[in-house]
């Protein structure tokens, strides 16, 4: 939906299972537009879409764009933003660290993240802005040399001059947003800023990189890095770094009791990873790749009490949190403080709970367009404290 300052709001569909068009599809059909009829029933309505790889291919497919831009008319809906960071399946199934596969070190990530801009290009309304977010490089476990970095960089640089020609073909405004997660190969603000800093020098001048290239700034994962969200919004802008996407999402904070250790049970699961960072009381992070190997570790038995957990799991932005828990929601107000300084930072805003399916039972709604709606009931009452809706 349109906010202020010509800034655009939607939820993420990578909520809804369906890796195939018609089950994309098909979701929309059912539960956005459900969503839509509770929240924005007589205006333009936003989608943030989701597309794996199949889906993309099989949505040009002859007819299949038109029929679906057709759709999107009919139903007073448009498409402003991509979610390119999921490849393959991403639910029902083991994801974890695969949902990285194939990294930007694979000519396929870059073909598929093309042909998301070329789709994207066809489903932006003129004079709007379009985003795809993509995964942050790779997974920091699969790099093991400079020839591996070296081809992740230039399989972005390749991504860059594409949507370049394809914005000048169009006359569409498009960029695509690194998302930074904990132990992905970018993973916190510094990294990001190193990172662009690097391309920058074997790019030199060259503004096709500022133009199309950027961060997707999920709130989720840079509060489990402990990262101040105006420290690091101003560290991506010092650096030039355009933020293309925010991403809406919660983590869990919690202090290290053995009650919250027994409660963390509920949210161990065998589809997504969950990543932990613990502060000692001394300021040190220790890091753990998944809650399992958090939960086994001597940071569980106590051996460091006055120590904060933060673990990245997408909590709705607006149930309560566990009894003993708290949410991220700070970092999310944080960012919006920024946005209320400098409304143009940034105008793809975009809630992203994809945990629906693997939340534990109290923490759900009666169904997910319920959830969805009073995300969105939470979102915008935020957002207007704050002079952005």
């Amino acid at each position: 939906m349109y906010l202020k300052h010509q800034a655009h709001l939607a939820y993420c569909t990578n909520v809804h299972p369906g890796e195939s068009w018609d089950a994309v599809l098909g979701a929309l059909t059912r539960w956005t537009l459900a969503v839509k009829s509770r929240v924005c029933p007589d205006r333009p309505y936003a989608i943030g879409l989701r597309l794996s790889d199949l889906a993309s291919r099989q949505l040009l497919e002859p007819g299949r764009l038109l029929e679906f831009q057709r759709w999107l008319e009919r139903n007073g809906c448009y498409v402003f933003t991509l979610n390119g960071f999921p490849y393959g399946q991403f639910h029902a199934t083991r994801v974890k660290e695969n949902v990285y596969r194939p990294d930007w070190t694979d000519r396929r990530r870059l073909d598929y993240t093309v042909r998301l801009f070329d789709l994207l290009a066809e489903l932006v309304p003129s004079g709007l802005e379009g985003s795809v977010s993509t995964a942050p490089g790779s997974f920091k476990e699969f790099i093991h040399s400079a020839e591996q970095a070296s081809a992740v960089r230039a399989h972005l640089w390749e991504c860059v001059t594409q949507v370049a020609r394809i914005s000048e073909r169009t006359g569409r405004a498009l960029h695509l947003g690194l998302e930074p997660e904990p132990f992905g190969w970018v993973e916190n603000s510094r990294e990001t800023a190193e990172l662009f800093d690097r391309l920058r020098e074997e790019h030199p001048n060259d503004p096709r990189l500022d133009a199309h290239l950027g961060v997707t700034y999920d709130t989720c994962h840079f509060a489990v890095e402990f990262e101040d969200p105006r420290d690091a919004l101003l560290r991506l802008r010092n650096h030039g770094i355009q933020l293309s996407k925010v991403q809406i999402s919660n983590a869990l904070k919690f202090p290290a009791t053995p009650a919250n250790f027994s409660r963390l049970a509920a949210f161990a699961d065998d589809v997504y990873l969950h990543q932990v960072m613990v502060r000692r009381e001394d300021g040190a992070l220790v890091r753990f790749k998944d809650l399992d190997l958090a939960l086994a570790s001597p940071e569980a038995r106590g051996q460091n009490p006055g120590a904060e957990w933060r673990m990245h799991f997408h909590v709705p932005l607006h149930s309560p949190p566990p009894p003993g828990f708290e949410t991220t929601a700070d970092h999310i107000i944080g960012v919006f403080k920024m946005l209320q300084d400098q409304p143009r930072l940034c105008s793809h805003l975009e809630m992203e709970t994809y945990t629906w399916a693997v939340l534990p039972e109290p923490l759900k709604s009666r169904d997910v367009a319920e959830q969805l709606a009073e995300e969105y009931a939470w979102t915008l009452a935020r957002l207007a404290e704050y002079g952005l809706a």
